[in-house]
């Protein structure tokens, strides 16, 4: 058989360049001015020990909606994830309708002349 010459190089030897100097742009300002960015939501895990109820019921709501955006997700399975998803949405809803109307019924009361013949 006859031998392979191959002298292929993918650059050129030599002495190598000096390595360029990476270059930055002020963006400061346009940082700035963007809000920061939210918290990453907890997962159903981290929430249920370290979350408050509603954090739980988020990421309980947000790993129920993936399950039915699978499209890998059984069609049997569909039914009852939607109906959860759907009950975990009321449930949001009425925790955060007793968290505003608690903190509306703590509206502060101002102390009143004392009467020691009322008592």
């Amino acid at each position: 058989m006859a031998e392979r010459k191959t002298h292929l190089h993918a650059v050129e030897t030599g002495p190598k360049p000096a390595p360029r100097r990476r270059t930055t742009t002020r963006k400061t300002a346009a940082k700035a001015a963007t809000p920061p960015e939210p918290p990453k939501p907890k997962t159903v895990t981290q929430a249920a020990r370290t979350g408050t109820t509603r954090e739980l019921l988020e990421a309980t709501r947000d790993r129920i909606a993936l399950a039915v955006e699978n499209p890998n997700t059984p069609p049997r399975d569909l039914a009852a994830l939607t109906k959860r998803l759907m009950e975990t949405v009321r449930e949001i809803e009425a925790y955060d309708a007793r968290e505003s109307q608690e903190a509306g019924s703590h509206a502060e009361v101002g102390d009143a002349d004392f009467d020691a013949s009322a008592i």
